[in-house]
């Protein structure tokens, strides 16, 4: 669950992390009275929003005089970024910039627990340079400065700042832990004129599956699921797991390795994925998939609907036979693909005819059609 960036910031300065001292305008506030505690300029009006690509859609704004500042935030409030309006603006003073670096630290299985990622150059389209310096911390008592600070030897010639980074790196490892974060990204970390450094922005993502024993992760959890639209939350109540995307194939799947996998081959085959969904909870019920597929079908971006269930445990007849349930009480007409593999599969072909379906007997072809399927309907 991501934060939005001023309170991610308030976080960063708990631990000692120098952050921009910022103005927070919510929403509900009134704009007037909180813009007249802004007294120097010019200064950087920011979106609030958890959606990335903020900069690129005009989310960040320079604002260089008292008079500008009330439309400016009302026109940003009044913006949609990624879909989502923003809940306040930050107001923070445009910083002296000399140099704009990347710092994360962030959970990654092939270190078996936390990772510090840096780069001597961030900012908007990091992802297009090379690929950050990786130091594989695992559990986070396993830091060690020495370690780190031989990774950035290789990236970092500024020996001054690389001592900064350290410090920062094993503040936010610490960090990570102690709030259960699953990444804690500065980007950009910056480089004052004066040679300091100061988080310009935080993308702070907590761990949702932490909420059984975190007070703060579980509020937050029940205040996204309170902003979600009733199909989503439908979805989320089931115990799905759901993340959209940018592509145009709905994704039915059981398991989080099998939906990657799935995921992986739409992209080599050309297509691009709406959202990672993870039908697992309830994997042969009706009442499982409904909300799934409701929410796939009312998404305008959505084409096409591959369903991919691969079962041990799970027989393949019932999912095909709540397939045809659902079908039977259908009102879109979004092309679907089927494949389903595993126990009792010998069943299925009969079942999904009878609603005039059929089913793929590999993930490639399965694949492969709904990649056609997507680009003949753009």
């Amino acid at each position: 669950m991501m934060m939005l960036e001023w309170k991610g910031k308030r976080l960063l300065a708990s631990a000692g992390i120098n952050v921009p001292a910022g103005v927070v305008i919510a929403r509900e506030s009134s704009i007037g009275a909180a813009v007249a505690e802004v007294a120097t300029f010019p200064v950087a009006v920011k979106a609030q929003v958890r959606s990335g690509g903020r900069g690129k859609q005009g989310g960040v704004r320079r604002v260089d005089a008292q008079a500008d500042l009330v439309p400016v935030v009302q026109a940003m409030l009044d913006t949609s970024y990624g879909g989502e309006l923003p809940d306040a603006v930050l107001i923070e003073p445009w910083l002296p910039i000399e140099r704009e670096c990347y710092l994360s630290v962030a959970v990654d299985g092939r270190a078996e627990g936390y990772v510090v990622m840096y780069a001597p150059r961030g900012g908007i389209d990091i992802e297009d340079g090379p690929p950050p310096a990786r130091y594989p911390v695992g559990a986070p008592w396993n830091f060690r400065v020495h370690a780190l600070r031989a990774v950035l030897q290789e990236v970092e010639s500024d020996y001054q700042w690389r001592e900064k980074v350290v410090v920062l790196a094993q503040r936010l490892v610490r960090l990570a832990a102690m709030h259960d974060c699953s990444t804690i990204e500065i980007n950009p970390l910056v480089q004052l004129s004066d040679g300091s450094a100061i988080a310009a922005d935080a993308k702070i993502a907590r761990d949702e599956w932490a909420h059984f024993r975190n007070d703060e992760i579980r509020q937050m959890r029940e205040a996204d699921r309170r902003r979600a639209d009733p199909l989503l939350r439908a979805s989320l109540e089931m115990g799905h797991m759901y993340v959209r995307l940018d592509g145009d194939i709905g994704l039915i799947s059981g398991g989080a390795g099998m939906t990657m996998a799935a995921m992986d081959m739409i992209a080599a085959k050309g297509g691009r994925p709406a959202c990672f969904l993870d039908a697992s909870p309830g994997p042969t019920s009706t009442r499982g998939y409904r909300p799934a597929l409701a929410m796939l079908d009312a998404d305008p971006q959505v084409k096409v609907i591959l369903v991919s269930v691969f079962g041990g445990g799970t027989q393949m007849q019932r999912v095909a036979n709540s397939m045809k349930e659902l079908m039977a009480e259908r009102k879109s007409s979004k092309p679907m693909v089927f494949r389903l593999d595993g126990t009792n599969v010998d069943q299925v072909p009969a079942i999904l005819d009878e609603f005039g379906a059929h089913n793929h007997a590999t993930l490639e072809e399965a694949v492969a059609e709904a990649v056609r399927l997507a680009r003949s309907a753009t």
